[in-house]
């Protein structure tokens, strides 16, 4: 099952993967909401947060301001997302990769799995700390039993770089069913080489457009007319 995290707080419905390309998270209350319930909101004339009804920040100063308060209060997700802009340097920050990797290690403490799949990507690849391949994959094991689709799938991956395809099916199987095109990408591509059955990749495929008719909304098909209209 996906965490509580990956269903909008307004509609309930779960937010389509990847979940940055289909929703916004608003610094004031850190909820993320989908794309199709900001539009719902502007349409009705409310362009502060749809949330919490707290007024948006119209600079990188207060929006920062906004991430920091909550960051005092212990909020994990406001603690994570604070690494996101050290690690990437943004907001006017400058680009520290090692208290990017610090705020994560506190919002892992605080069971944050975003930050738990980081840090396993991390120790995996070797970015910024030694690596470790073992530790990456149990960070990423923790993350993916409370339903972090993109650990799962990591160790999907991590399963058929080791040709252990039976393995590597299970997992991708769960992450395709949550929605996670490129798990069903994986499965199609093992499917045509022999590395998985036939019917395991029917599973996924109907699995994968069962969890698409779940996330679906006429908000959101709208939300989503507009954006390809403005790519």
């Amino acid at each position: 099952d996906r965490p509580e995290g990956d269903f909008c707080p307004i509609c309930t419905l779960p937010i389509p993967l990847p979940m940055g390309e289909h929703s916004g998270t608003n610094v004031c209350c850190m909820k993320r909401v989908c794309d199709g319930c900001i539009l719902a909101a502007k349409k009705r004339g409310m362009f502060e947060c749809p949330f919490c009804r707290t007024p948006m920040p119209d600079n990188d100063a207060d929006e920062l301001a906004m991430i920091k308060a909550r960051v005092k209060k212990k909020d994990p997700e406001a603690i994570y997302n604070l690494g996101r802009q050290y690690w990437n340097g943004m907001l006017g920050l400058q680009k520290d990769t090692r208290m990017a990797v610090k705020l994560w290690e506190e919002a892992a403490e605080f069971g944050t799995i975003d930050a738990l799949f980081n840090l396993g990507l991390m120790y995996f690849e070797g970015m910024e700390v030694q690596q470790d391949k073992e530790k990456g994959i149990q960070l990423w094991k923790k993350a993916a039993m409370q339903g972090h689709v993109e650990s799962r799938h990591s160790l999907g991956a991590n399963e058929v770089n080791n040709a252990n395809y039976d393995r590597a099916v299970k997992h991708l199987l769960i992450s395709a069913n949550i929605g996670y095109e490129n798990s069903l990408t994986v499965i199609k591509l093992m499917f045509t080489r022999g590395l998985a059955t036939k019917e395991q990749y029917c599973e996924a495929l109907k699995g994968y457009q069962n969890a698409l008719e779940e996330s679906k909304s006429h908000d959101r098909d709208e939300a989503k007319r507009l954006r390809d209209r403005q790519n």
